[in-house]
């Protein structure tokens, strides 16, 4: 859970990777503003800019749009969820 431009978020990571020198991270949105989003994707979300970052005791299951080998963070990713 945070605040990403200026919105409430609530997020389901997936990978932790750099880019550019900065940590990003890929997360399918799980909530914005209170509302599911319209439809489901892997978003990149630059670290320092999810304010108030806390964790939420809820689990996940692992996105069928989360493409591990997406050329996008593939070599740079630190972690990533498996399965």
């Amino acid at each position: 859970m945070a605040t990403y431009n200026r919105m409430a978020v609530i997020l389901a990571p997936h990978a932790l990777f750099t880019k550019n020198d900065a940590l990003y991270v890929a997360a399918v949105t799980i909530q914005r503003d209170g509302q599911r989003p319209r439809e489901e994707k892997v978003g990149l979300f630059k670290l320092d800019g999810l304010v108030g970052l806390r964790l939420d005791e809820r689990d996940f299951v692992t996105s069928s749009v989360y493409e591990p080998e997406d050329e996008r963070f593939v070599g740079s990713t630190l972690m990533a969820v498996e399965g």
